[in-house]
């Protein structure tokens, strides 16, 4: 089902040649106007004729790595007799506060891409009146809400695609224990462990699905949130109902949190590798090699627990430091009742004590 959407949004002029008194932006001037209406979504009427952009209201669902196509189409109401050249925007929207991302600017055949998107994304050309954006090798980090824009002239109208990657949400901190993150040094730890930081929304979604962790947490949004599904004294009191608790947004800079980190499903292969002896910190890296692989990242490990049902009762070293175990059916001397991924901490790089898990890239 398809739903026409839109806000006041400034309107796509011209390319490049220099206009007074336009703000100029990417490479395109720009200038304010259009109304909405109480119906929810603009109507771009011009000479009796009213623009219509159509995307599609439920989320799309897919994985790390696919090709997806994020559907949005435009008609006249009533139907021209001859086609008219439009300006096509895309636009990733911010989260809470987050920068907006320019995705796509086209203008006729003319294309132009930004940024993390630049060589990943194309328009779909094969039919008259169609918008769609192609996005290709998806990443992490391409979860969330773009925007179709469609500008005839000085009318513009829009709707807004939601894609979501299938995913895990993970809790972490830093080696030397709890609160040691600001917001910045949060995000590159989600980075090296194959992972973004978790929105709220992929936070709330891991909470209705069980997740509780006790720590407070950086989100994507630069707020300080927590997941309680029992609630108990340390963790907000018995008197609160479960839910997501928040601190709040904190300071980037000066405040320290753990964090919330998401990773999608995962290309390759995590596997415990099967060695005659435990191994040290060292020793574990170069046993991954020695099998054409590398040591496997916290985020790897995670998505490989929910996604291929890696079940291991054996502690391994894994890429940060920590040494972790995945348990996919709970079973006696494994570890808690709940399936989950275990953790040893971060134990001393030179203890013989664990194994190793190790990536094989598909």
């Amino acid at each position: 089902m398809y739903a026409s959407v839109g806000l006041l949004l400034p309107v796509l002029l011209l390319l490049l040649p220099c206009v007074p008194g336009l703000p100029f932006y990417n490479g395109f001037y720009y200038n304010p106007g259009g109304r909405k209406l109480g119906s929810g979504h603009r109507e771009g009427l011009f000479n009796g004729v009213k623009l219509v952009v159509e995307t599609p209201e439920e989320t799309l669902f897919t994985h790390r790595g696919a090709n997806v196509t994020l559907p949005c189409r435009y008609h006249y109401e009533p139907t021209l007799a001859s086609p008219r050249p439009v300006r096509i925007k895309w636009w990733k929207l911010s989260e809470n506060g987050a920068p907006e991302q320019d995705v796509l600017v086209a203008i006729g055949q003319r294309c132009r891409s930004f940024g993390d998107y630049e060589g990943r994304v194309h328009l779909q050309r094969d039919g008259e009146h169609e918008a769609s954006l192609e996005l290709q090798n998806l990443r992490p980090e391409d979860s969330g809400r773009y925007r179709c824009e469609v500008i005839d002239g000085l009318e513009d109208e829009s709707g807004v695609v939601e894609l979501e990657l299938r995913g895990v949400v993970f809790p972490y901190q830093h080696p030397r224990g709890r609160y040691q993150l600001n917001f910045r040094e949060a995000q590159q730890a989600c980075e090296e462990q194959d992972a973004v930081v978790a929105s709220f929304e992929q936070l709330f979604r891991a909470w209705e699905e069980g997740l509780d962790w006790c720590n407070a947490g950086w989100l994507q949004d630069g707020s300080v949130q927590y997941p309680i599904t029992l609630p108990r004294e340390p963790c907000g009191g018995l008197g609160l109902a479960p839910g997501v608790r928040s601190y709040g947004p904190r300071h980037h800079r000066l405040h320290r949190y753990d964090v919330f980190c998401f990773t999608a499903a995962l290309k390759g292969q995590v596997y415990y590798l099967e060695h005659p002896e435990k191994l040290t910190l060292t020793e574990a890296r170069e046993a991954c090699r020695e099998d054409g692989a590398h040591i496997a990242k916290v985020g790897q490990l995670f998505a490989a627990w929910k996604f291929r049902g890696l079940d291991r009762c054996n502690a391994g070293w894994l890429a940060d430091g920590s040494a972790r175990y995945p348990v996919a059916h709970p079973r006696p001397n494994c570890g808690p009742p709940e399936p989950g991924v275990r953790s040893f901490g971060f134990p001393d790089p030179q203890s013989r004590s664990y194994g190793v898990y190790c990536y094989r890239r598909s």
